[in-house]
């Protein structure tokens, strides 16, 4: 008897019914339905499309050896799941998640593309990726960065979200998040001191961390990023992309790359 290895028909029938599982309307995806699920649960889906007896059973017995002689389709399948999950969740908060608050904005402020970043001024992978999303700003003029102050890891790092809304509210937000990781970790010396070399006014910048707008700010934010399922910084959005972790330059702009193309299309 031929393997699924050895016919290449089989195979792109088998391929074929796990793209319709995976991918079709109605569809709760191919990991979620057989890993979670059940095979009677697959059989009553199937039956419900209106497939007959027949070519049911050929179906599922051809998923289910593939599936067998390539599990590694399991974790890609879940991945894509999520994703297309995430982007369901980021629709009916896009607007409010790129309306940035006023001034907490790098790249171009009328850009076409418009990429949000969850950071936290104590987090060392945000650290770490200053250097690819000025690298994505450089590279890419239609680009608009929102970000998000997303102070969570450590005590410290609430004052230093709340000097850079004080600094955005002052046209000074590029100039201090840039001083802000380039130097120690958060205190009250560090912050003052990004702030003084960004040329904020601290008088009226401490005035400013007061206002009841600067707190809603920060719980607004992470209000958003609770919905989106996110769990960590830094976190990116990107077209219909959720993105978490330091995943690099490269990645980043292949999502931009994608909203681009998504912009041009619509």
């Amino acid at each position: 008897m031929e393997t699924l290895k050895k016919s290449p028909s089989r195979v792109s029938l088998a391929v074929m019914a796990i793209a319709l599982f995976a991918l079709g309307a109605g569809s709760v995806g191919l990991y979620r339905m057989v890993s979670m699920r059940g095979s009677d649960a697959v059989s009553a889906d199937l039956a419900h499309a209106g497939i007959d007896p027949a070519k049911r059973v050929a179906i599922e017995e051809l998923v289910h050896a593939y599936i067998l002689e390539h599990p590694e389709i399991l974790p890609e399948a879940m991945d894509k799941l999520q994703a297309r999950e995430a982007s369901d969740r980021l629709k009916p908060v896009r607007s409010a998640l790129e309306t940035p608050f006023p001034g907490a904005i790098l790249g171009n402020p009328a850009g076409t593309v418009t990429m949000v970043e969850f950071s936290d001024y104590s987090c060392t992978y945000c650290r770490g990726s200053v250097a690819d999303v000025n690298a994505l700003v450089a590279a890419n003029p239609d680009l608009k960065v929102v970000l998000r102050e997303l102070p969570i890891i450590a005590p410290a790092s609430e004052p230093a979200a709340k000097m850079a809304l004080a600094a955005a509210a002052q046209g000074k937000y590029s100039a201090y998040h840039a001083a802000m990781f380039a130097g120690a970790h958060p205190d009250d010396a560090s912050i003052a001191a990004a702030a003084t070399k960004a040329g904020v006014n601290l008088a009226a910048a401490h005035a400013f961390v007061a206002r009841p707008e600067v707190q809603q700010e920060i719980e607004h934010n992470l209000a958003i990023f609770r919905q989106l399922g996110m769990n960590g910084t830094p976190a990116f959005t990107i077209g219909s992309q959720v993105i978490a972790g330091a995943v690099g330059k490269d990645a980043l702009q292949a999502a931009v790359d994608a909203a681009r193309k998504a912009v041009t299309q619509a």
